[in-house]
């Protein structure tokens, strides 16, 4: 990798991970062909599932790597986007003492990871159009923060991020900058994943649960610098993959085709949910998004919400989110799903 900035992950790890022997499995120590395994405590029958899964994924990593355009050795698999959250907050913050950086909406799983981890998570408002305030946000760095979260296209307000904000980020702080792209598939934005090597301290969040329809099997994928990536596999839980999961992804990854097409009918009734809302008397605006989901304000969103459960459709309701009253999220389903919800609305 060709690093332009400076990033020297001993300083910014806790020292505690970083003098730390990871636990090594069987699977670890041999590598190589066999005929007879003996080595794992593992039930001689049930083949193939009887064996512990590769708990490097190197398999699925290198088609993950064909896919993406990233090296293998700076990807980390894990149990959805949420296990290398909560990763990179054990590897980096100390417990009691350090902090994390977020904005004020985002996706939820920063803060309760931060508590679990003993964290203290900062939040930082976003503008009225959603942005990012650059200044409040560089203005809140101090000595114990020690990530700051991005998620692009943002949850739950589905606008990405402005570019520029988000490269002074990462070429001013020194710590880690972590760049959730859980739904960067529907958006037009190119992924950070390309930016990789000019920013050492990056790390860039995707997921198999959006745009390739596979929330189902849990894979979260994480990309970094091989030295970051080393050492979050210091301390992941050895099989944190199971075998189902690598297999039924590399399926997925092998069958692009089935993706873009599914991908371009949710862009296809996106567009066309939110020309149909615009008509409705009771939508007072409806956010941009580059995201498989609409924010929409409805004013009396309660209301709203609990007419749709009594009809058997649900959305989610962001009435008491900072900067959402009024707003329903409302999920881009199938043709049929997205009739079904404006003929409701239409009665209410």
């Amino acid at each position: 990798m060709n690093i332009e900035k400076k990033f020297d992950i001993s300083a910014w790890a806790r020292p505690n991970i970083r003098e730390m022997k990871p636990y090594s499995s069987a699977r670890d120590e041999f590598h190589g062909s066999a005929s007879v395994f003996l080595d794992a405590n593992e039930n001689p029958y049930n083949a193939p599932y009887n064996r512990y899964p590769d708990p490097m994924q190197w398999r699925l990593k290198e088609k993950v790597a064909e896919v993406k355009g990233v090296s293998k050795e700076c990807i980390l698999l894990g149990n959805g986007s949420d296990e290398p959250i909560d990763l990179i907050m054990r590897a980096f913050c100390e417990p009691g003492r350090d902090s994390i950086l977020t904005l004020d909406p985002t996706y939820g799983m920063y803060e309760v990871a931060a508590s679990i981890n003993q964290v203290a998570c900062r939040k930082v408002r976003l503008t009225p159009d959603f942005q990012i305030d650059l200044p409040a946000l560089m203005n809140a760095i101090d000595g114990t923060v020690r990530a700051i979260y991005l998620c692009s296209p943002n949850n739950p307000t589905g606008n990405s991020l402005d570019r520029e904000s988000m490269d002074y980020v990462l070429e001013h702080y020194e710590g880690i900058v972590v760049i959730d792209e859980a739904y960067i598939d529907f958006s037009t934005r190119s992924s950070f994943t390309q930016v990789l090597g000019k920013y050492p301290n990056l790390v860039v969040l995707q997921t198999l649960s959006k745009a390739w329809g596979a929330a189902g099997i849990r894979l979260g994928m994480a990309f970094a610098s091989p030295e970051i990536i080393a050492l979050l596999n210091k301390i992941k839980y050895p099989y944190n993959v199971n075998q189902l999961t690598q297999e039924k992804a590399f399926e997925l990854l092998e069958n692009q085709a089935q993706m873009q097409a599914q991908l371009a009918q949710i862009l296809f009734e996106r567009a066309r949910l939110q020309k149909e809302l615009t008509s409705l008397p009771l939508v007072r605006k409806i956010y941009p998004t580059d995201a498989n989901f609409i924010l929409v304000d409805v004013g009396d969103a309660d209301y709203i919400y609990q007419k749709l459960v009594e009809r058997g459709i649900i959305v989610r309701n962001r009435n008491r989110v900072t900067l959402c009253v009024g707003c329903l999220r409302i999920t881009v389903g199938t043709k049929e799903e997205n009739d079904a919800l404006l003929n409701a609305l239409k009665t209410i």
